[in-house]
């Protein structure tokens, strides 16, 4: 895929898919349920079906009626032992949050993946786990990993690795658990699978104090079906408003976006930066936060974000160094470990990606360092990006200045985003899928 250099802006009205994060949770906690649950604007990616197919195969009953997903749920211990192992691609999510779940079931299971979620780290699930008496068996720290179903033993755990992939994999697996467990947080995480939870009735109770959170969550207690509109994903949104902030003569409408607080490191970024991003019609959908945003051309200014924001924002940081390679000044990103154990070592693509372009950067331990440049000379433009979805749109984003760029492994993008293409091209983005001829 190419990305060509735009003169005339980015503007319109692109359709932002459902949140991933939500989305995924939105297929797991209804089919534990007891009832019908209708879902809209579920994501329609390779990742969300990865997981609908999981429990497609565990006996649950989905139909996929078009413009809404209806799931028809009985009960927490309903899940059935599915004829092969279970399959999830690249989806990390679905790796973790179905260990949790999985582990507490009366039957044994398999959980496989593709190359690239095969490299990644799940003992930071199964240590966790463990301390409920969980049995998980990973191959090297890594997929595949095979669960020996059984009843699980109430724990309080402290999780010492902010993730919400590791928290919600505690959560499953404490909502399948006779007595009261408390999972301890010493730094927030995305909150989404609580706030479901407590939609659809769990017995848990949140204790927030700044940073620290205490969840106490009572299980074998039954879930009802409620249906669940999913809101826009901001994730996803991040390529459209920083294309719009970057590129002159630019003003784009985003709807029905979600701003949940525990993820909204990009905006406050972008907003430290200078950019111009109103924020319209705040509202509480779904008991998550969500608003519609007005993005126009900005003059941007470098930053500096200490490690805190790395827990808002881990996804967006592919994207906020390419809205960083146009400011007015230096910016640096402190603490960005976690980028390298993504679908890719992130951190190390756009160091290198950002040098190819022209863009004076450097890595010192865990911190991004960037100068912008005034004058772009392209060194290389074929874009790395090791089948990882979000370098292939941060770096078609970087086209719409300097392009054309070769994005390879574009096909990625399927996994999250896969109207991107389409939704780009509606608003000026000028890409080309797969040409002939290369020049």
């Amino acid at each position: 895929m190419i990305s060509y250099k735009i003169n005339h802006g980015i503007n319109g009205s692109p359709i932002i898919p459902g949140d991933k994060s939500i989305s995924h949770r939105a297929i797991i906690i209804p089919s534990i349920s007891n009832g019908v649950t209708e879902i809209t604007n579920i994501l329609k990616s390779e990742d969300v079906n990865n997981t609908l197919e999981a429990f497609k195969g565990m006996g649950v009953k989905i139909i996929d009626d078009g413009d809404k997903l209806i799931i028809y749920g009985n009960g927490l211990k309903s899940l059935k032992k599915p004829k092969k192992e279970i399959y999830l691609g690249n989806s990390g999510t679905s790796a973790r949050l179905l260990t949790g779940l999985l582990a507490a079931q009366n039957f044994d299971t398999k959980i496989t993946g593709d190359k690239s979620l095969s490299k990644r780290p799940m003992n930071r699930i199964a240590n966790p786990l463990s301390s409920m008496k969980a049995e998980i068996f990973t191959s090297n720290g890594s997929l595949p990993i095979k669960i020996k179903g059984k009843k699980l033993e109430s724990s309080n755990i402290d999780i010492s690795i902010p993730s919400a992939q590791i928290k919600s994999a505690l959560l499953f697996a404490c909502l399948n658990t006779q007595g009261k467990s408390t999972i301890s947080e010493s730094k927030i995480t995305r909150d989404h699978t609580e706030i479901m939870l407590k939609a659809f009735g769990a017995d848990i109770n949140i204790d927030a104090k700044g940073q620290k959170k205490l969840i106490t969550i009572n299980g074998l207690k039954e879930l009802k079906a409620k249906n669940i509109d999913v809101p826009s994903d901001l994730s996803s949104s991040a390529f459209f408003i920083v294309a719009a902030l970057i590129n002159k003569n630019s003003k784009i409408i985003l709807k029905n976006i979600n701003i949940n607080p525990t993820r909204n490191g990009l905006l406050l970024a972008l907003e430290k930066m200078g950019a111009r991003i109103n924020y319209l019609n705040k509202r509480i959908s779904n008991d998550e936060n969500v608003c519609d945003m007005e993005i126009s051309s900005s003059n941007l200014k470098g930053c500096e974000l200490d490690k805190s924001f790395a827990d808002l924002m881990i996804d967006e940081y592919p994207i906020l160094s390419v809205a960083a390679a146009f400011a007015d000044s230096p910016s640096i990103f402190r603490g960005l470990k976690e980028l390298r154990v993504k679908e890719s070592d992130r951190l190390n693509l756009i160091y290198l990606n950002l040098l190819n372009c022209g863009v004076d950067c450097n890595i010192i331990e865990d911190d991004l360092i960037i100068n912008p440049s005034k004058n772009f000379e392209i060194k290389n433009n074929n874009i790395r990006t090791d089948y990882d979805h979000r370098i292939a749109m941060s770096f078609c984003v970087m086209g719409t200045k300097i392009g054309p760029l070769k994005i390879n492994d574009a096909e990625s993008i399927n996994t999250s985003f896969p109207s991107f293409i389409n939704e780009f091209k509606s608003v000026g983005g000028k890409i080309i899928w797969n040409p002939i001829l290369y020049l």
